[in-house]
């Protein structure tokens, strides 16, 4: 039986979407698949708010966050981190001998700009990473007043890791100033699993050009090249059935309206953050903090996680445990991609019913 899945990804995908990664392929050398990109990056482009380049990676997120790290870091890395996901693109830059500091926030709080400040103040840092949606602990940082501390200091490399939170919710990426906005398919694009895609400034490409060992599959340089050179073709194979798929629901995504899209999320979170609080509590330290795509509740009641996703599996629905150290100590509930309301009501209902809240 197919459990409707409120998970931190990968999401359900709708069928007319799962249809288009069965559209006969195409020479990835071809006309027609240098088309196919510059459409890609068309559309990305409205949904990032960003005139700068835009480039696939057939990986998950995580490629792209190893190779923003990489690439790009002259001299040394701030990393700041809500959890697990900041943790590891911290390990990512100590495991390719990129020299970086971690900065981490109590779980279940944010980054703050004052920790952003005090890091960069000191000079030694020419690239910074931000984990703008944490999914581990249901954290989304506040990025406005975050990229407001980083434009004192031009000389820095901004990357934003927003996996699970671009097209669920706004982030203007030229307005922020954001030189490597991260994302993949399988979280608010509403996508399966498998592709990355990353937005790519002119200040990125500029110190990427002074990185020598830059990699090789996730140098972003060399993808920037290439595309420029070879009219948005790849230096390796893409997948072309993501593609496919990426087109059409970048069309469908459009067509509803990104502020339509943003706030139907939003009225997601809102519904979620209220029943958290009265059956059990959130995890986010201060509501302003708590993701508008998932929600991560704090185990108050010391439930057994398993044994209500066995319940809930016998009704066709999966939700989550939590992640690593927390994973008994809070659950979490996604409302992301193409979920509705009326969806989420329906989980929260079946939920109470089996815990007889």
């Amino acid at each position: 039986m197919h459990k409707r899945l409120f998970i931190p990804g990968p999401v359900d995908v709708a069928e007319d979407v799962l249809q288009k990664l069965a559209t006969p392929m195409i020479g990835h050398r071809t006309k027609d698949a240098s088309a196919l990109q510059r459409s890609i990056t068309e559309k990305m482009r409205k949904v990032m708010y960003t005139e700068n380049a835009i480039l696939l990676s057939t990986s998950s997120g995580s490629g792209l966050m190893e190779g923003a790290i990489r690439s790009c870091t002259r001299k040394r890395a701030a990393v700041f981190s809500v959890g697990a996901f900041g943790d590891r693109w911290y390990k990512m830059a100590t495991s390719n001998g990129v020299p970086a500091d971690k900065f981490s926030s109590e779980l279940g709080h944010p980054t703050t700009p004052e920790m952003v400040e005090e890091a960069l103040s000191t000079g030694k840092y020419d690239l910074v990473t931000i984990t703008h949606n944490e999914t581990s602990t249901g954290i989304m940082n506040p990025v406005e007043e975050i990229a407001e501390v980083i434009k004192k200091y031009p000389e820095v490399v901004f990357c934003l890791d927003t996996v699970s939170s671009l097209g669920g919710t706004k982030i203007e990426v030229d307005k922020l100033g954001v030189d490597i906005c991260i994302t993949s398919t399988q979280k608010c694009l509403g996508l399966p699993p498998g592709m990355a895609i990353c937005s790519f400034s002119p200040k990125a490409i500029e110190a990427a050009k002074q990185v020598e060992n830059r990699g090789l599959y996730f140098d972003l340089l060399d993808l920037y090249n290439y595309i420029e050179k070879k009219d948005h073709q790849y230096p390796s194979t893409p997948s072309l059935p993501h593609m496919f798929a990426l087109d059409y629901q970048l069309d469908k995504i459009l067509a509803e309206g990104l502020e339509n899209r943003f706030a139907r999320h939003l009225e997601m979170a809102k519904y979620v953050r209220a029943w958290a609080k009265e059956k059990f509590e959130m995890f986010a330290s201060d509501e302003k903090y708590a993701s508008n795509t998932l929600t991560t509740v704090k185990n108050t009641r010391e439930i057994n996680v398993g044994d209500l996703n066995k319940e809930l599996g016998k009704r066709g629905y999966m939700i989550s445990n939590g992640y690593g150290d927390l994973k008994e100590k809070t659950f979490r509930i996604a409302h992301m991609a193409e979920t509705t309301l009326d969806e989420i009501k329906t989980l929260l209902s079946i939920i109470d019913e089996i815990l007889g809240l």
